[in-house]
């Protein structure tokens, strides 16, 4: 077996002003499934978080004023420095967050997209004229509307996509021309110290993207109820959700919460496919994914041979250390998750479920499991799972399956495998979801197109695009041309 050796920053600091600054208390850094330390980082203290704040501060006026050319050129160069550092980041992300490095591998590919689709929209971003004479009182003035970048940006990212998900956070930020104040998770933070040293290299000014580390209940607290800050940008779990609405202030903020995503399976559907795409969907990175597969409908016509296909597509995923090439499902982020989960599934079967495949933990690592004769009130099928578990429920109809499908307080993406249109727009009409992906799993995302949640899945878009709308303000400018 040959496994990768992964090249971590072991001693990092925080990133303030253009600088490396020592910050706090050292926190380590591990590798998610041997437990050896890989690194550390120092807890940011009241007055780091400070001293970022003002430094973000002064640089968001730098920002606003740069030329949207200079812009977009030094996202362009931070994508070529991480598409030449490929490997380093993968191997980094796929040590502390225990990805898989063929997936680890991908992301770093989807965040070197990222940055190359916010170098484009840097150039694009422009308001519009208005007919003001459309009115009688608008009768001799000329109207049109620009955008202007918020100012400082705290972006609160977690720990499932350590590079992706800050990149769909600080490349939008920065394309639109404001100052970044960034606190990764504490358990992945290193792949977010890589990141920064790529933007100072690729010549970012001092002071507009700025990192720090530490504790939710802190630092993020006073990040969040600064009020320099202008705009709030977090993913996580509904509870923290709703306490940032709390306390943020007035102030723009936008939530990205979770889901329970459901699939439904037409009879129509070519099953193979399906189970293996459900099985990619379910289990890649151990299934914490915001829009992992985790309630599956299937027509009672098809239920048996499809629990069958897709029982076979989960075990054959590869289980084990997440650097060896062959390996499809790491670890997940902690031994806490993984007890959590095994808590949620022995419940589920005490109350009548089945394993039809997996339900093991060994550590840290919670094996691809399929559950059978679950219900509805089970937190399996209720709550995000977010982990490695898939639930398989008969419905009587394709009107049933959209009933239980839609029977949940999450709202951000769904799937519906069917060659038939009207079965198709029957998904569309009735599924309160962000996004409704046709012939592929709810874990389906282009990085430039819309991507949030209704309900409690929460609020805003990103996608470079609209999360650059989301990050600045319209002003309306209204010119009286006669006296």
């Amino acid at each position: 077996m040959t496994v990768a050796r992964t090249a971590v920053p072991l001693d990092a600091r925080l990133f303030i002003d253009g600088r490396w600054a020592a910050g706090g208390q050292a926190v380590e850094v591990t590798n998610k499934y041997t437990g050896a330390v890989i690194g550390t980082v120092p807890e940011a203290r009241r007055e780091d978080v400070d001293t970022a704040l003002g430094a973000a501060q002064r640089a968001s006026g730098l920002m606003a004023e740069m030329p949207a050319h200079r812009r977009s050129e030094i996202l362009r160069r931070a994508a070529e420095l991480m598409s030449a550092d490929r490997e380093g980041f993968a191997e980094t992300i796929a040590a502390e967050a225990g990805k898989a490095l063929k997936y680890a591998r991908l992301e770093v590919d989807r965040g070197i997209m990222t940055f190359t689709l916010a170098a484009e929209e840097a150039r694009r971003l422009h308001g519009e004229t208005v007919p003001l004479d459309a009115v009688p009182a608008g009768e001799g003035y000329f109207g049109f509307w620009v955008r202007r970048p918020v100012g400082v940006v705290a972006a609160i990212s977690p720990f499932n996509f350590p590079l992706n998900l800050v990149a769909h956070k600080v490349a939008p930020a920065l394309a639109a021309g404001n100052a970044v104040v960034l606190k990764p998770a504490s358990t992945t933070p290193l792949t977010a110290v890589r990141l920064c040293r790529t933007l100072a290299e690729a010549g970012l000014p001092p002071g507009a993207i700025n990192l720090i580390f530490g504790p939710g209940r802190t630092v993020g607290e006073w990040l969040v109820t600064d009020p320099r800050v202008a705009k709030v940008t977090f993913t996580g779990s509904p509870p923290v959700g709703r306490r940032i609405t709390e306390i943020a202030g007035i102030k723009k903020v936008t939530l990205e919460l979770g889901n329970s995503s459901p699939v439904i399976v037409a009879p129509d559907a070519d099953l193979d496919y399906v189970a293996r795409r459900c099985a990619v969907g379910a289990y890649y990175n151990s299934g914490q994914v915001c829009i992992s597969v985790q309630r599956i409908y299937s027509e009672r016509s098809v239920y048996e041979p499809f629990v069958e296909r897709f029982v076979k597509a989960s075990e054959a995923m590869v289980v084990g250390d997440p650097l060896d090439e062959r390996v499809d499902v790491g670890p997940m982020i902690d031994v806490g998750e993984a007890e959590r989960i095994e808590g949620w599934v022995s419940e589920a079967l005490a109350g009548g479920a089945h394993a039809a495949t997996g339900g093991r933990r060994e550590g840290a690592v919670y094996w691809p499991t399929v559950l059978t004769g679950v219900t509805p009130q089970m937190r399996v099928v209720a709550d995000e799972a977010f982990a490695p578990v898939a639930s398989v429920i008969a419905a009587g109809d394709f009107d049933e399956a959209l009933a239980q499908a839609d029977a949940t307080a999450y709202g951000l993406q769904a799937a519906v495998f069917t060659r038939d249109l009207e079965r198709v727009f029957q998904t569309i009409k009735r599924l309160n979801f962000g996004g409704i992906i046709v012939n592929d799993t709810p874990a389906f995302r282009a990085d430039h197109m819309p991507y949030g949640g209704m309900r409690t899945s929460g609020v805003g878009r990103e996608g470079v695009r609209f999360a650059m709308e989301e990050m600045t303000n319209i002003q309306m400018i209204a010119i009286r041309l006669t006296t």
